[in-house]
């Protein structure tokens, strides 16, 4: 298995870039046939695969966790994530855009290990990329 850490630094990307990016049905409709699936399963499947995009999103990094910086991190996006639901009225724990976030990762990975940055990655997603590579012991 690949490492661990790699892993996790190309979802936390990927996610980022999932709420930038976002998917249209047309991208959820033509990804899905491309698996060869029927028309009925993709009509009923595509609706929920549809994520709108142009999100905000914040990524924080740090050098050491310990168990203060936990705390800090928690509190900070347990308190994040209520309020922007309450303000915004949307479903926070929306499984579907997780899994758009999962896609993207599988792009992100070779990056996180020393690979060019997959065509398409806004310049957020690539900036923050960048800055994660310099934090990495030499």
């Amino acid at each position: 298995m690949r490492n661990h850490q790699d892993l996790l630094i190309a979802n936390c990307l990927a996610q980022s870039e999932a709420l930038l990016r976002g998917r249209s049905r047309a991208e959820s409709e033509a990804q899905l046939r491309a698996r060869g699936m029927d028309e009925a399963t993709i009509q009923r499947i595509a609706p929920h695969r549809v994520f709108p995009g142009n999100r905000p999103s914040v990524t924080l990094a740090y050098t050491l966790l310990d168990p203060f910086t936990l705390g800090r991190l928690i509190a900070l996006y347990e308190h994040r994530v209520f309020i922007e639901a309450a303000v915004w009225g949307i479903d926070a724990f929306d499984q579907w855009g997780v899994e758009l976030g999962k896609e993207l990762a599988t792009d992100f990975l070779p990056a996180v290990t020393g690979a060019a940055v997959p065509k398409g990655t806004s310049g957020s997603t690539a900036g923050t990329l960048s800055h994660l590579r310099s934090l990495a012991p030499s």
